[in-house]
């Protein structure tokens, strides 16, 4: 199991797929691609990066604002864990 700042994976792709659910109205799998089966569109993105930033404490800029890296729960589940990771690591040094 993964851990990072207290985080779990398996924890915030479980919040992340019940999130998306009640946003969009319907039960969806930790790796659907909510893009590709037309459940939201990509403006929906950027409330995606506002609900982790503020969900997560993380900050996602720069080359992290790719599409790609919110298509699942899974997906951003690895995302909101490598940014805290590496929030961590710049707290460190």
């Amino acid at each position: 199991m993964t851990q990072v700042s207290g985080l779990e994976a398996e924890v915030v792709e479980k919040d992340l797929t019940a999130y998306l659910s009640e946003k969009i109205r319907t039960g969806i799998a930790p790796d659907e691609d909510i893009f590709a089966s037309g459940l939201v569109s990509s403006m929906f993105a950027m409330e995606l990066v506002v609900h982790l930033e503020s969900t997560y404490d993380i900050a996602v800029i720069g080359s992290e604002l790719k599409l790609d890296n919110f298509r699942t729960a899974r997906v951003m589940s690895g995302l909101v864990l490598r940014l805290s990771e590496a929030d961590e690591a710049d707290e460190d040094d």
